[in-house]
C-alpha cells in the first residue's frame, strides 16, 4: 500500500528486454533520485509513476524491477530510458497518512485534455474511460501517475468522464506533473473505498 505523496523523482537509466517473444517483459534500472534506498530490501515494493513494483536488485541510489508485459500494456512511462519518473516506497503502519490509500494497480489510462497555469496554481483536465468515471467524484480522490490529487469537478459525456483538479505549485514542482501536456496519457486508480462501496451496492 502506499500514500500518492510522491517522495522523490527518479529516472529510468536503463530498459532490458526480458525475451525476444513479443510477450515478454522487461528489467529497469531506475535511479532512485533523493529516495532512500537504505530501509529498502530485495522483494519491497516501490510504485513508480503509480505502478506497484518489486525490487529485485539495489545500489546505494539505484534499484532494478521486472516488469510484465501485461503492466506495460496497461500503463504509460515504464518502459522509456531516460524518462523521470514518480517515486514512493511502500506504507508502513506507523506512516503519516498524507493522501490516501493507494494500491499501487493502475485501473486505467486517462488523456490530458488540458494542463495550464491559473494564478500560483495549475489546472488539470483530464478524460477518463467511462468505466473509471464511475468512481470519480466532487472533492473524492485520485491518483495520477502516482499523485494522491483531489477531484474538483466531474463531467460525464460521450467521451468518457472529464475531470479537474487543481495542483498547487509543490505538487508541481516535486512531480513529473509538470511535464505534462495536452494529448498526454497518464496512469489512473481510483479510491479503493470507492471500489467496495460499488461492489457492495451491485451484489445481491
Amino acid at each position: 500500500m502506499f500514500t500518492g505523496i510522491v517522495t522523490a523523482l527518479g529516472r529510468i537509466e536503463k530498459v532490458m528486454p526480458l525475451g525476444q517473444e513479443p510477450e515478454a517483459g522487461v528489467r529497469l534500472t531506475v535511479n532512485a533520485g533523493g529516495l532512500d534506498l537504505a530501509n529498502v530490501e530485495l522483494g519491497d515494493s516501490i510504485a513508480i509513476q503509480g505502478a506497484c513494483m518489486t525490487v529485485i536488485q539495489k545500489s546505494a541510489n539505484a534499484f532494478d524491477v521486472d516488469v510484465s508485459r501485461e503492466s506495460l500494456n496497461k500503463t504509460v512511462g515504464l518502459g522509456d530510458a531516460g524518462a523521470k519518473v514518480n517515486l514512493e516506497k511502500a506504507l508502513c503502519a506507523h506512516d503519516r497518512l498524507g493522501g490516501h490509500l493507494v494500491s499501487g494497480h493502475v485501473d486505467g489510462l486517462g488523456v490530458v485534455s488540458k494542463f495550464e497555469r491559473v494564478g500560483e496554481s495549475h489546472e488539470l483536465r483530464i478524460v477518463a474511460p467511462a468505466e473509471i468515471g464511475k468512481y470519480l467524484a466532487y472533492k473524492g480522490s485520485v491518483t495520477v501517475n502516482g499523485v494522491s490529487l483531489t477531484v474538483n469537478s466531474v463531467s460525464d459525456g460521450a467521451a468518457g468522464c472529464a475531470f479537474s483538479i487543481n495542483l498547487i505549485p509543490h505538487t508541481v514542482e516535486v512531480t513529473t506533473l509538470k511535464a505534462l501536456a495536452k494529448g498526454d496519457q497518464v496512469n489512473l486508480e481510483i479510491d479503493l473505498i470507492a471500489r467496495y462501496v460499488e461492489r457492495m451496492t451491485n451484489t445481491k
